[in-house]
């Protein structure tokens, strides 16, 4: 027999058992739930004699075993579907040769005609239904439901144990992707002069809790010796490989640009601009911050993104939020992005994220941008990696949260 690639693709999917006879009940097509069902492989099964390759159990009464026969005889003779409820039919245990285990199903048998309107195969759909025939509820069922109605309570136990089957795999496949997405996102987000500020900053990442994909939030770090480092926390639209891949080229355009034009604001007019030919970019947000260690001195530039917090040693807080202008590429013509300064003292703390950080559903970004600077004071005293730690925990989002989130945290 020479089965269509469609009817294969289609079989093979389905998570139902499902085998092909010919009229000499020889079998010719099996899939993989037949397989799993019965615990034989295809080699067991294809070119073999139904009643070979899964033979009847010695020594078990013959009526037993005899309704799947007399069911495949049925169908051959009237070509039309034949259907048992509940067939007890043994099968061979694996590995132990001349051994059974007992086994339920419930059955239907469909043929399938030629031209000429003569049976030309038999498909067996074969429900495995043991576990609820052996289960304490189907006992009680005995005295009170009807053959069919056992038979449809053991269908519906069967899609119920297959749906909770697949349900694991599929929890374990989203795992496995959750998995590689973070190593991916860790990968694209590697900072390579992080290494050089020793315990001085402390970066965070946490992708949303409601998607699986790798995400469009990202920040960066760049020594600009002698004196100088730059600064730099972004925000892509979107979720998913295309809105990682526009991350990806904005940090790398940034990143190359402030080293050739240390000034954020000119830095980030050329990041508009590029940003303008990159589908997916417009409305991206960015702020870019240089730091000046001689001078004690921060300047900056924010293209529509949350304003990082200045975090003093006594627990107040300055916003940076005097050069904030629209997101990269939303004007349609270019005008030159506002730059500002603010001095620091040797033990401040410059706060960088993105709006997952603070932005809730149904709330003002002010109660946010509160509840930031709240927890911010409570924790002045700490070192970087743990008040980005502490921060994460006080905002209750150490888990994930709804959006994703990128974190930069420096001390001065």
């Amino acid at each position: 027999m020479t089965v269509d690639t469609d009817f294969t693709a289609f079989f093979d999917a389905t998570p139902s058992p499902y085998l092909m006879l010919d009229t000499d009940l020889v079998i010719s097509y099996v899939n993989a739930a037949y397989l799993r069902a019965t615990g034989q492989t295809r080699d067991q099964l294809i070119g073999k004699h139904f009643f070979e390759a899964l033979p009847e159990r010695p020594g078990l009464p013959r009526e037993a075993q005899q309704n799947v026969k007399a069911s495949l005889r049925r169908v051959l003779e009237t070509g039309k579907p034949d259907t048992l409820v509940l067939s007890r039919y043994d099968i061979p245990t694996v590995g132990r040769p001349g051994e059974f285990e007992e086994r339920w199903w419930s059955e239907i048998h469909t043929p399938i005609s030629g031209a000429d309107g003569r049976v030309r195969w038999i498909v067996q759909r074969a429900e495995d239904v043991t576990a609820f025939v052996q289960s304490h509820r189907a006992r009680q069922l005995t005295d009170t439901f009807t053959e069919r109605e056992k038979g449809m309570a053991a269908e519906l136990y069967a899609r119920a144990s297959e749906l909770e089957r697949l349900n694991e795999e599929l929890r374990s496949a989203h795992a496995r992707e959750k998995q590689v997405a973070i190593t991916l996102q860790e990968a694209m987000l590697s900072v390579p002069d992080l290494d050089r500020h020793d315990d001085n900053v402390a970066v965070r990442y946490l992708p949303a809790t409601t998607s699986l994909n790798v995400c469009g939030d990202w920040y960066d770090i760049v020594d600009l010796p002698p004196d100088r480092y730059a600064a730099a926390v972004g925000d892509v639209v979107g979720h998913g490989l295309h809105a990682a891949a526009v991350m990806g080229m904005l940090r790398s355009a940034l990143s190359a640009v402030i080293r050739a034009i240390p000034s954020p604001a000119q830095a980030l007019e050329v990041l508009g601009l590029y940003a303008r030919s990159l589908d997916g970019a417009t409305a991206a947000t960015a702020v870019k911050v240089l730091i000046e260690t001689r001078s004690n001195l921060i300047i900056y530039s924010n293209a529509g993104h949350p304003p990082p917090v200045l975090l003093h040693a006594d627990g107040t807080c300055e916003f940076l939020d005097q050069a904030t202008d629209p997101p990269l590429g939303a004007r349609p013509y270019h005008v030159p992005r506002p730059q500002a300064g603010i001095s620091y003292t040797r033990g401040d703390t410059l706060v960088m994220y993105t709006d997952g950080l603070v932005e809730r559903r149904g709330e003002d970004i002010d109660v946010g941008l509160e509840r930031l600077t709240t927890a911010l004071a409570e924790d002045s005293t700490l070192a970087p990696g743990r008040m980005a730690d502490a921060l994460l925990t006080r905002l209750d989002i150490a888990e994930g949260a709804a959006d994703d989130i990128a974190l930069v945290v420096i001390r001065l």
